[in-house]
């Protein structure tokens, strides 16, 4: 049978790509959303691949969001934690709730849905975990102090988690991609486009499909000596 994939915030943009990738290479992938029904309708007409909507700021919506995908589809073989929201701002100037909604979503999210999955992935011997970070995750970045907090939060998260799952054949690593070409990166003005094009070091934006090719790699059954790995796609725009 084949393995099953949970990508969260999976019919838009990154991970939409991802949860194609995966339902194109063999997996039963069911993509998250928590608010645009319209959005995943589509994506899953357009794909096949099935959706869920729920909170993956809320643990209970994850507990029982997950539950009814395990129920429906089988236990849960590979999480990819994408899932995630800006809310940009100087610090001097940022509402406390732009604070909390980033940290929630971004980085609370890994625990609501890991705790979920980690102990089936252990007691059956298998489990693959990614977790899409960002580059302002490890460069920082102007008036991103709750993104950039959430998804450097991120890193020290899998690498612990790698530790405690890595004699159970569970793997957890991190993907940070740098600037992609999605919606968000093209819904901003052309000449800010060029300014961030510019410190690209191979000149050009990333495409959503090569961060799909990554996650395929790093859930793949071959890739279990790789965990606690952070691999940086970003066109040499930041080299950790």
């Amino acid at each position: 049978m084949s393995r099953v994939a949970i990508v969260t915030g999976g019919t838009r943009g990154i991970g939409a790509e991802i949860s194609r990738a995966l339902h194109t290479a063999g997996y039963r992938a069911i993509a998250t959303y928590a608010r645009n029904a319209e959005q995943a309708k589509c994506f899953h007409e357009e794909t096949g691949v099935p959706t869920a909507a729920f909170d993956v700021g809320d643990f209970e919506a994850c507990r029982k969001g997950i539950e009814a995908i395990v129920a429906e589809h089988g236990p849960v073989d590979i999480l990819v934690n994408n899932a995630g929201i800006t809310r940009d701002v100087f610090l001097h100037k940022m509402p406390l709730d732009a604070w909390h909604d980033v940290v929630a979503t971004n980085l609370n999210s890994l625990f609501n849905t890991c705790r979920v999955v980690i102990g089936p992935m252990r007691e059956r011997g298998f489990g693959r975990i990614v977790n899409i970070g960002s580059i302002n995750g490890q460069a920082g970045q102007v008036g991103q102090t709750n993104y950039a907090a959430a998804k450097a939060g991120m890193i020290g998260f899998s690498k612990a988690l790698a530790l405690e799952s890595a004699t159970k054949n569970v793997t957890v690593n991190v993907i940070c991609p740098g600037y992609i070409d999605t919606e968000m990166v093209q819904a901003v003005a052309p000449e800010i486009r060029e300014q961030i094009r510019r410190k690209i070091p191979v000149g050009r934006f990333g495409e959503p499909a090569e961060i799909a090719r990554a996650v395929l790699f790093l859930v793949a059954d071959d890739a279990g000596f790789i965990t606690g790995s952070t691999l940086t796609a970003n066109g040499g725009q930041y080299m950790a």
